[in-house]
């Protein structure tokens, strides 16, 4: 369900940011939406995305995700309306890719955390979703490609 995880250091990486805080069932009725404004707001300030769009998962709990849609930048952007900049830290990383549609997304989130405990690691709390290959490049979910990463703690 996953590719084997691996240890790995990041760059950090400018981003665009919007901050979201929902009840956990509305969360598809607010990721689409939030994906386009935060797009939009980047172009119209002829801003390039560097990258896949993400989100990084603040808090998690059976009620409320809060959550950051997030776009890497090739420059730094201007608070304007709901979308703020923001920085993706260098850090160390434990990062796995999970292929298929994200009804699945769960589960193989917690094979990704079986294996983490496993190997007798500690992460923090948050952890980032990026979005390689989605509905955009293609009607087939099996395909679809949505890279996992957990801050590794000392």
């Amino acid at each position: 369900m996953i590719e084997t995880p691996r240890i790995i250091q990041t760059v950090a990486q400018l981003t665009a940011i919007i901050p979201v805080t929902v009840p956990r069932n509305q969360i598809r009725t607010v990721m689409g939406p939030g994906v386009s404004e935060l797009m939009a707001m980047v172009a119209s300030q002829g801003i390039a995305p560097a990258g896949p769009w993400f989100t990084h998962h603040l808090r998690i709990d059976p009620q409320v995700f809060e959550f950051e849609i997030s776009v890497p930048v090739t420059a730094p952007v201007p608070a304007l309306g709901r979308v703020k900049p923001g920085l993706w830290p260098a850090m160390k990383v434990v990062r796995t890719v999970y292929q298929g549609p994200y009804e699945g997304m769960g589960p193989a989130w917690g094979e990704f955390d079986a294996w983490i405990e496993a190997q007798g690691l500690k992460t923090g709390q948050d952890f980032w979703e990026v979005y390689v290959a989605g509905p955009e490049s293609g009607s087939d979910p099996k395909l679809w490609r949505t890279e996992f990463s957990r801050r590794l703690l000392d």
